[in-house]
């Protein structure tokens, strides 16, 4: 589980960012967790998403499907932030 609000990913160069998360989730019918962040120093507002293990580490986004589950539930995420 991860109970910070910041995890740490190198990029392609091997340097490593800090990164703030937005939320986490479960799928039940993958079984599997997710993770949503983004990199608070960057103004472009990208955000990226990961699976990750109990331990806490990331692990790649493997299929199309999974993608688009992703993508409805930060869909969703953005719904309720601009409702508030």
């Amino acid at each position: 589980m991860i109970e910070s609000n910041t995890l740490f990913v190198r990029d392609e160069d091997g340097k490593e960012l800090e990164m703030e998360i937005l939320f986490t989730f479960e799928d039940e019918e993958r079984k599997k967790k997710y993770v949503v962040f983004s990199d608070p120093q960057s103004e472009d507002g990208e955000v990226f998403a990961s699976a990750y293990d109990d331990a806490g580490n990331l692990l790649p986004i493997e299929t199309d499907s999974e993608w688009e589950m992703v993508e409805e539930v930060l869909g969703a995420f953005n719904e309720d932030e601009d409702q508030e």
